[in-house]
């Protein structure tokens, strides 16, 4: 893989990016969370901070933003990055927050990396635990297996309710097969956003959880 196969410059990831930033713009404002402002946000799995970075710019303050990393080189990136966000290295199963510490949760891409079920649940509970009660976790992730990647599983709407019982769910399709956007893009770009307003081709769950009353 080239170093630069997830870099910006390449039109397929700049067209899945900007369709991750109209999805997610469009979640928080359906739930009634823009502008973000004094909004205390954590990132589970926050990598390099590509997220955090994006919250950043529809006008979270960076000192509220908050990660946590597995890889000490990704976090050790993110906070070089970051310097004023609260970024750390370690386990998502055992977060070093209090409880209910935080407006937004949000999580990219860890869950279908995770195949222990009992990880996966104790991942889902100290979300839980650091979300504020009025607060809301926000989801993204894909919903079907990757045949090409067996270290990978797609999580679907049922195993997401049982991971986060006594809340209200809201998700929607996003995110054009990644195959298929990096074969079109370059001929249509336009063509590629219909087939995204389809979303029958949708590879992701982007969404909502909020604890009912």
């Amino acid at each position: 893989m080239p170093a630069d196969f997830y870099a910006l410059h390449r039109p397929a990831n700049l067209f899945m990016r900007q369709g991750q930033m109209r999805a997610l713009a469009s979640t928080l404002r359906d739930a009634g969370l823009l502008p973000l402002n004094d909004r205390k946000i954590v990132e589970i799995g926050c990598g390099r901070g590509n997220w955090l970075s994006l919250f950043e710019a529809f006008d979270a303050r960076r000192v509220n933003l908050a990660g946590i990393e597995l890889s000490e080189d990704r976090a050790a990136e993110c906070h070089g990055r970051l310097p004023e966000a609260d970024i750390r290295a370690g386990d998502a199963s055992n977060l070093p927050w209090p409880d209910a510490h935080f407006d937004l949760v949000f999580q990219s891409m860890v869950f279908t990396s995770v195949l222990d079920p009992d990880m996966k649940q104790a991942i889902a509970q100290e979300m839980i635990r650091v979300c504020k009660p009025g607060g809301a976790i926000v989801w993204y992730d894909f919903h079907f297996n990757n045949p090409n990647n067996p270290h990978v599983r797609g999580v679907k709407k049922r195993e997401i309710r049982a991971l986060f019982p006594n809340h209200q769910l809201r998700l929607r399709r996003v995110t054009l097969a990644p195959p298929l956007v990096r074969r079109l893009v370059n001929f249509s770009w336009i063509g590629c956003e219909l087939l995204e307003k389809l979303r029958i081709l949708n590879t992701h769950y982007m969404g909502m959880l909020r604890r009912s009353a």
